[in-house]
């Protein structure tokens, strides 16, 4: 199947899709889902709203149609949407689809991990952002400490995920861990991404005094560390990778706020009731889940799709002042997915 290879106002391409199954989470994490605001009794949606496995697989199949070759499944906690393995076979079915992965808190990997790679799922990022029970206890919001997440990771490379650990550096909370995780996992031979705080939705008390960036985090390392900047795999990808000289394992940076990656961005996301973002700092999506529950067919729908997407202009990074952070109304990381 040929792409129909569409592109924005800036020329850029649609090469991945960030598809969010939930917006349920076990975690409370204090930069996302922060538990003074999403409390115990906080409404989710129902699952009347969230697209069915049927209504996101005609997406997907739209969207590479429409030149994406990537499709990564977030949350909220991905793991929680129910039967999740039956959509990985639908998706990895899809006639031009070269890659598939999912983002997860790892904590329930040892329990739904082997029936997602019996699926089709090879790859997995697991988000870890701390070694210390206190550190990571106060982070994840539910003063759980890393060994299972550790013990899940572990077990995920053992039958056969390739595993990527996501790492939130946040000033003055995790930022001594910088040293710590990388020599962890190092030794372990698993890529460890440094993710400098971004400002997504509202809720997370963002400024810039709090983001450690790459040049902070990459001084840090190599303190002790030799590394050598590694060439980019493709266009559009996101983290700015480094190779250990001395060792099979490689460190990255997603560096939204100190080094602005909009020009090459690639990226669409469709949230778990359907609506369609051409940015992780969207204010506004597009509602796909009306007109696939309309009756529309798939040229109606592609149409759609189309006209989003050439009509994107998004650069917000290029753009972000701590007053543009702080007033603009931003769509919640939980609910539009990382």
């Amino acid at each position: 199947m040929s792409a129909l290879n569409i592109t924005d106002t800036l020329q850029r391409p649609l090469r991945d899709l960030r598809i969010s199954v939930t917006d349920r989470c076990n975690f409370r994490c204090t930069y996302c889902m922060p538990k003074e605001i999403f409390g115990d009794d906080y409404a989710f949606m129902p699952k009347s709203e969230l697209l069915s496995f049927e209504e996101i697989t005609r997406l997907a199949k739209l969207f590479v149609a429409f030149g994406v070759k990537k499709i990564r499944l977030t949350g909220g906690e991905p793991l929680l949407r129910r039967d999740l393995p039956d959509l990985i076979r639908m998706l990895t079915a899809i006639d031009g689809l070269e890659d598939i992965g999912l983002t997860t808190n790892g904590l329930l990997l040892k329990q739904y991990g082997n029936a997602l790679y019996e699926a089709g799922l090879r790859r997995l990022n697991v988000s870890l952002d701390s070694l210390s029970k206190e550190t990571f206890g106060k982070m994840n919001g539910r003063g759980l400490g890393p060994e299972r997440i550790l013990e899940n990771i572990d077990y995920a490379k053992s039958i056969g995920f390739q595993v990527k650990v996501n790492m939130v550096v946040q000033k003055g909370v995790n930022d001594h861990e910088v040293v710590p995780m990388a020599a962890y996992f190092k030794e372990r031979g698993i890529t460890l991404r440094f993710i400098e705080f971004m400002d997504v939705g509202t809720d997370n008390g963002w400024s810039f005094k709090q983001v450690v960036t790459k040049k902070e985090i990459l001084g840090l390392l190599q303190e002790t560390e030799e590394l050598e900047p590694a060439e980019a795999r493709y266009f559009g990808e996101v983290a700015g990778r480094y190779r250990y000289k001395n060792a099979d394992a490689e460190i990255g940076f997603i560096t939204s706020v100190s080094e602005s990656f909009c020009s090459s961005c690639t990226r669409a996301r469709v949230s778990s009731e359907g609506k369609f973002y051409t940015c992780l700092f969207a204010t506004e999506g597009f509602d796909l889940r009306s007109i696939l529950r309309s009756g529309a067919s798939d040229g109606e729908l592609a149409r759609a799709v189309r006209e989003v997407w050439e009509r994107r202009s998004d650069r917000y990074s290029d753009e972000r002042t701590e007053q543009t952070a702080k007033s603009r109304k931003k769509i919640g990381m939980s609910y539009i997915g990382g």
